[in-house]
């Protein structure tokens, strides 16, 4: 009876090892599985793996835009770079208004090193969950020289945990409202615009990819583009821009609401010393807001293994398209 006695406790011991040893969901740290924890600080929460960041999003006061850098997936480097020497006011996946009433919102003054047009942001919420999906809300105002915003928001981004495969979703909902005056939001002019260039268009949703991304290509929900000079432009509701970094391939999609302003979107791509894509809402003209009127946009990103073709960006733009 002693003896048998001994080697239960011999196996409940080893046992309590084990499950130490391997961390499970409901353990001790319920915001751990078995690899997977987030890491929270006082501006940023991310997503670790073991020691590696697969995503963070950053709201701190040295910020001149909310981020998300490093982005990638589960065991791989970061598919997008924050604060490229070329375009240090890049910032990883960002939004950003270029011009709002004329005043640039987007490229830091030299002299101050932030923009003319400041965002800042207000009661900011992130909510990690115990499956490793997380929920972030915050309020922005966009105003001049310290006066009354011009511009508010309202900002969600749920983010998915990552399936089998690593893929996760970021959901993205802003809605817009005007201040006490007429709001015009507009860009860099295209041609065939009067001083239009072909480096224009640009504003909104954007992604800027690390450049140690090779191989790259991009397609649409109609098929893969093609660059012209290193510029693509085009409307789709739907574009993945993929390549590889330290030989895995990824990438990440971008899928437009339907409910969005001139749905289909219109898209501009860079693939040259640089790799970028932009969900350019206003790349063909301005966007006027009256008074106090509310402008709402929906977006969904996917970070994802290997490429998409353009079967599977329309599954999932049916699928989120879906009332």
């Amino acid at each position: 009876m002693t003896i048998n006695w001994l080697k239960a406790v011999i196996f409940v011991g080893s046992l309590a090892a084990v499950v130490a040893f391997f961390p499970v969901a409901g353990a001790a740290d319920e915001t751990k599985s078995a690899t997977r924890h987030w890491i929270q600080q006082d501006h940023s929460l991310a997503l670790a793996e073991n020691d590696a960041v697969i995503w963070r999003f950053n709201y701190g006061e040295d910020q001149t835009k909310p981020n998300f850098f490093p982005l990638g997936l589960p065991g791989g480097q970061s598919l997008v770079v924050d604060r490229p020497a070329d375009h240090p006011w890049h910032h990883g996946f960002w939004f950003s208004w270029k011009f709002i009433n004329g005043v640039n919102f987007w490229e830091p003054d030299p002299k101050t090193k932030r923009p003319a047009g400041r965002t800042s942001w207000s009661e900011v919420s992130v909510a990690p969950r115990q499956d490793l999906s997380a929920l972030i809300s915050m309020k922005l105002d966009y105003s001049v020289d310290g006066k009354e915003p011009i511009l508010t928001e309202d900002r969600t981004i749920e983010v998915t945990a990552p399936d089998k495969s690593g893929q996760y979703v970021l959901d993205w909902k802003s809605t817009f409202r005007a201040g006490k005056g007429d709001v015009e939001l507009a860009c860099v002019p295209i041609p065939p615009a009067k001083d239009g260039v072909r480096w224009g268009g640009y504003a909104g949703l954007s992604v800027r990819f690390a450049k140690e991304l090779a191989d790259r290509e991009a397609c649409s929900a109609e098929g893969p583009v093609t660059f012209d000079e290193g510029i693509y432009r085009g409307q789709s509701n739907a574009m993945d821009y993929s390549g590889s970094r330290d030989g895995k391939v990824a990438g990440i999609a971008i899928l437009d609401h339907p409910t969005n302003p001139r749905h289909p979107a219109d898209w501009y791509l860079i693939r040259s010393e640089m790799s970028y894509i932009n969900a350019a809402l206003l790349s063909k003209k301005p966007l006027p807001l009256k008074a106090g009127e509310q402008l709402a946009l929906r977006y969904r990103v996917i970070v994802h293994p290997n490429r998409w073709d353009a079967a599977r960006l329309k599954a999932e733009f049916a699928k989120f398209a879906k009332p």
